[in-house]
């Protein structure tokens, strides 16, 4: 019984990748060959990072299908642009004029001239899952602290402002590791968003020295009285300017401090009254109009 159920699953999915997409596709072999679940549960260190690597794998699944050139969007497509990739990665040439990438954890005992250190954001560095104890958001402070002493001459940190999580595209925050950096030791690139330290041995030096212990108060996320009432509709905000009173269905009531139209998707630049300022990419976020 236990083969014939397997047989029948492996035939799922075979239709699954000749009728659907390729997140599409993927997200249901992920979950219901049982793999997502099993990688949940498993609460270790090495358990939450198998179970991010395949995350990050299905966001990369998702830009491919959401990609406007990609005529083909089948996993088979997808499979043969990552091992094309791949196959550039494994040339044996003996160019040194290029970029070695790695996780954290492989980098510990290495040093590199210049190093960078990616994705600095909220939920994902520290990551989410480590967000419930004091003792895993140390834990990853200290992962930080590995990470930004493999520079011997510059560090760059940089984050996303946006960036695919669980197959949806979402605003992001700066880590709070980057607030917990004596600012005299960074260089903040505005319009890269590229944060460049100045001076890695007295950084890290700084950074110990001076390391914020973090509160309870401080694991828990800001909280909020607001609740979206049952009839919330939101509104058509092709209109929407600067100074306008607006809803959003989880951040509550805002005002609208500024508009980005440069680049193919607009934004909002919003105050919240209990969370503060939230970049919303208007094509996503829902927000209703009030009346000032």
């Amino acid at each position: 019984n236990a083969i014939e159920d397997f047989v029948s699953l492996i035939k799922g999915f075979q239709i699954d990748i000749e009728k659907k997409d390729a997140y599409t596709a993927a997200s249901e072999i992920a979950k219901r060959s049982g793999l997502m679940k099993d990688l949940y549960e498993d609460k270790t260190v090495e358990g939450l990072n198998r179970y991010e690597n395949v995350q990050e794998l299905l966001n990369a699944v998702k830009e491919f299908v959401d990609d406007p050139e990609k005529e083909d969007k089948s996993l088979g497509s997808f499979l043969q642009e990552v091992a094309l990739l791949t196959g550039v990665d494994n040339d044996k040439d003996e160019d040194n004029d290029k970029v070695t990438l790695m996780t954290i954890h492989m980098a510990k005992g290495l040093e590199f001239k210049n190093v960078y250190i990616v994705g600095m954001e909220e939920d994902l560095f520290p990551s989410q899952m480590m967000l419930s104890s004091r003792a895993d958001l140390e834990e990853e402070r200290r992962l930080f602290y590995v990470a930004i002493t493999r520079a011997e001459t510059k560090l760059f940190l940089t984050y996303a402002l946006s960036r695919y999580r669980f197959g949806r595209l979402k605003n992001c925050e700066p880590s709070r590791f980057i607030d917990e950096i004596d600012p005299n030791y960074i260089k903040v690139n505005e319009r890269a968003k590229v944060t460049e330290s100045v001076n890695t041995a007295g950084y890290a030096k700084s950074f110990v020295s001076g390391m914020k212990k973090t509160t309870a108060s401080q694991v828990v996320k800001s909280k909020s009285n607001y609740k979206p009432p049952a009839d919330f509709q939101p509104s058509d905000t092709s209109g929407l300017e600067k100074g306008m009173k607006v809803e959003h269905p989880k951040f509550g009531y805002g005002m609208v401090e500024a508009i980005d139209e440069s680049g193919a998707n607009r934004k909002a630049k919003v105050n919240f009254d209990d969370f503060g300022e939230k970049t919303l990419l208007l094509s996503f976020a829902k927000l209703k109009i009030h009346p000032n």
